[in-house]
C-alpha cells in the first residue's frame, strides 16, 4: 500500500481575470520511505499541488480529485482534521525561511509551540526536543540558539531551522518546497546533503518541489516533471536525466549551465509558460516544443508507460526525442 496516492487532482482559482487551472489531472504514488523530486519551471503547479495535499490552498481555491494518505482520503477535509495530519504525519519546509519564520519570536518559542500544539507536550519538554532537533540537523551550540531570533541566522541556518521544525513531531512524509532558493552553491550542496541525512535517520518519505535540475541528481530516487499543471514525464531519476523522453524534459536539461563545455552558450526554451486562464486543447507545451506536429495542439496526449516504471505525456516519438 502506498503512504501517498494522488488521483486526478485538479485545483483550480477563482480570480477577476478568469479561472486558473493550476494543476490538471495530476497523478502520483509514493510509498514510505521513498523520495520524488517534482520539476518544472516557476509556474507549473507543483507548490499548489503541496497545497492542496495539506489543505493549504487560498481561499479562492478549490480542489478536486482524490489524496489518500495511508489509504485515508485527506482531500478537502475539514479544518479541524486535517490540522491532526499536519506536522503529525505530513510535514512541510516551505520556500522562504525569513518569512515563515516570526521575526518576533525566539526561535526556541516557534519551535516548542509546534509540539505543545500536536503533542501536548509541556514547554519544558518541547523546548529540550527543539534542542535535541536543532543539533540533529547539525546546528551548533543548539541549546543556546534558542534563545536566538530569526534574523540572527543565516539563510543556510535559517532553512535548517525550519527542517528541524517539520521534524519535530517525526512526519512520514515531508514535502520541501524550493529548500535552496536564494542559498549560495555551497549551502545548496549542505542542504541537500541534509535532505539525504533526514531521509535515511528519520525514514520520512521526501516529496523535493524544486525548478533546479542541478540539485535534483542524487537526491531523489525517482523524478516527476510538470508543466502548465500536467505531468509530462515520470521514471527514475537516473533514467530521466540520461534517457530524457518528453521535449520539455529535455530542455530543462539542456539549460542547466554546464562547466565542462569551454565557452558554451546559455540553452532556452523559447517562448512563455501558458496562459493558465486558456490552456489549450492539446499539449500545454505544444506552442514551445520543437517535435510538435498536428495532434500535439488538438488533444493532450495520455500518460502512458514504457519500459520499467517510465511514463511519458507525448504524442512525438521517444527516438524523436534527442
Amino acid at each position: 500500500m502506498a503512504l501517498l496516492d494522488v488521483t486526478d487532482l485538479s485545483v483550480s482559482f477563482d480570480t477577476p481575470d478568469g479561472k486558473v487551472h493550476a494543476v490538471n489531472g495530476m497523478n502520483l504514488s509514493l510509498n514510505a520511505g521513498d523520495s520524488l523530486a517534482i520539476v518544472g519551471e516557476s509556474g507549473s503547479g507543483k507548490t499548489q499541488l503541496a497545497f492542496a495535499i495539506l489543505g493549504l490552498l487560498a481561499k479562492n481555491g478549490h480542489a478536486k480529485g482524490s489524496v489518500r494518505f495511508q489509504d485515508q482520503e485527506i482531500l478537502n477535509l475539514p479544518e479541524a482534521k486535517i490540522n491532526k495530519i499536519r506536522a503529525n504525519e505530513i510535514a512541510m519546509i516551505f520556500q522562504d525561511p525569513m518569512t515563515s519564520l516570526n521575526p518576533y519570536m525566539r526561535v526556541g518559542d516557534q519551535m516548542a509551540e509546534v509540539l505543545m500544539l500536536h503533542k501536548g507536550t509541556s514547554k519544558r519538554t518541547a523546548l529540550d526536543e527543539s534542542a535535541k532537533m536543532l543539533d540533529a540537523v547539525r546546528i551548533p551550540d543548539a541549546r543556546s540558539r534558542l534563545r536566538m531570533y530569526p534574523h540572527e541566522f543565516s539563510g543556510g541556518m535559517r532553512q535548517r531551522i525550519m527542517a528541524a521544525m517539520a521534524l519535530l513531531c517525526r512526519p512520514k512524509l515531508l514535502i520541501a518546497d524550493e529548500p535552496t532558493t536564494a542559498l549560495d552553491v555551497t549551502v545548496q550542496n549542505q542542504i541537500m546533503e541534509l535532505m539525504a541525512d533526514i531521509q535515511r535517520d528519520f525514514g520520512t518519505a521526501l516529496i523535493l518541489i524544486t525548478h533546479d535540475l542541478a540539485i535534483v541528481a542524487g537526491a531523489c530516487a525517482e523524478t516527476l516533471v510538470m508543466y502548465g499543471g500536467q505531468v509530462m514525464e515520470i521514471g527514475t531519476t537516473d533514467d530521466v536525466f540520461e534517457a530524457p523522453s518528453h521535449p520539455y524534459t529535455l530542455g530543462l536539461l539542456n539549460a542547466v549551465p554546464r562547466l565542462d563545455i569551454p565557452q558554451a552558450s546559455l540553452q532556452t526554451i523559447p517562448g512563455d509558460p501558458p496562459d493558465l486562464t486558456a490552456l489549450p486543447p492539446g499539449c500545454p507545451f505544444s506552442p514551445r516544443c520543437p517535435a510538435r506536429h498536428e495532434p500535439c495542439a488538438l488533444s493532450m496526449p495520455p500518460l502512458e508507460g514504457f519500459g520499467d516504471g517510465r511514463f511519458r505525456a507525448c504524442h512525438a516519438a521517444r527516438e524523436d526525442i534527442a
